[in-house]
C-alpha cells in the first residue's frame, strides 16, 4: 500500500531504468537506507578526492546519513525547472551505487548534467560504464534531451575513461577549489548524434508516463 501511495503521489517512484546487469530507480526507504550504507562503507580512496564537494570526508555513520538525506531533499525539493533526480543502482537486488541527473530550465535548455558514484567493493566491473549508459538512454530518449554534460578531476582517469566511451567530448576546463586546494576539472559534452554513435547497452525503461514527464518541465 505504501508503495501504491508513492507512486499515486510521486509517479517517479514507479520507473525502473534497466540493463542487462542493472536496475536504476528512486529509491523508496528500505533501498535508500542499504545505499546510505553502501556510501557509508566507502567510494573512493581516502587520499584522493574526486568530487568538487568532499561530502565523503566525514566519518562512515554521517556519510551514510548524509547520503539518506541528500536524496530525500532531491524530492522534496524538486521543481519542474530545477530537478535532480537520485537513482539507487542495484545489481541483483543489492544497492551498488547511484546514478543523479539533473536539469535546471531543461523545458528551455534541453540540456541536464550526470553524476555518479559507485560502492569501492563494486568498482573495476564495469558498472560505471553501464549505469551511465541506462541514464544516458533516458534522458535522450524519453525527456528528449539534446545535450549531457559531465566533469571529472583531470586526474580522474576512470571517469573520464567512462565518458571518452560513451561518446562525450571535451568541453573546456575549470578550476575548483578542493580541501583547500586549487583542483583542475575537465567539463564534456553529449549531443544527440554522439550518444547514437556510441551505443551499445540494451536498456528498457518502464514505469514511463505522461504524469512523468510533466513533472521534468520537458
Amino acid at each position: 500500500m505504501e508503495q501504491q501511495l508513492r507512486r499515486r503521489h510521486w509517479p517517479l517512484y514507479g520507473i525502473r531504468i534497466r540493463t542487462p546487469r542493472l536496475e536504476l530507480s528512486l529509491p523508496g526507504l528500505g533501498l535508500l537506507d542499504d545505499l546510505a550504507s553502501v556510501a557509508a562503507d566507502g567510494v573512493h580512496d581516502a587520499a584522493k578526492m574526486p568530487f568538487t564537494v568532499p561530502w565523503t570526508d566525514v566519518a562512515p555513520e554521517e556519510r551514510g546519513r548524509a547520503t539518506f538525506l541528500h536524496v530525500l531533499r532531491t524530492v522534496a525539493e524538486w521543481r519542474p525547472e530545477s530537478w535532480t533526480l537520485s537513482l539507487a543502482v542495484t545489481r541483483d537486488g543489492k544497492a551498488v551505487g547511484r546514478q543523479d541527473v539533473s536539469g535546471t530550465d531543461f523545458g528551455v535548455t534541453r540540456e541536464a548534467e550526470t553524476g555518479s558514484w559507485l560502492g569501492l567493493a563494486h568498482q573495476g566491473q564495469g558498472i560505471g560504464t553501464e549505469m551511465r549508459a541506462a541514464v544516458l538512454h533516458f534522458v535522450f530518449d524519453r525527456l528528449g534531451a539534446d545535450t549531457v554534460t559531465s566533469a571529472a578531476m583531470t586526474d580522474n582517469a576512470r571517469s573520464l575513461a567512462v565518458s571518452r566511451k560513451l561518446g562525450y567530448v571535451p568541453d573546456g576546463v575549470q578550476v575548483a577549489a578542493v580541501r583547500g586546494q586549487a583542483r583542475t576539472l575537465q567539463r564534456l559534452r553529449l549531443d544527440r548524434a554522439g550518444w547514437e554513435a556510441h551505443r551499445t547497452v540494451p536498456v528498457e525503461v518502464v514505469g514511463w508516463t505522461q504524469e512523468c514527464q510533466a513533472l521534468f518541465g520537458a
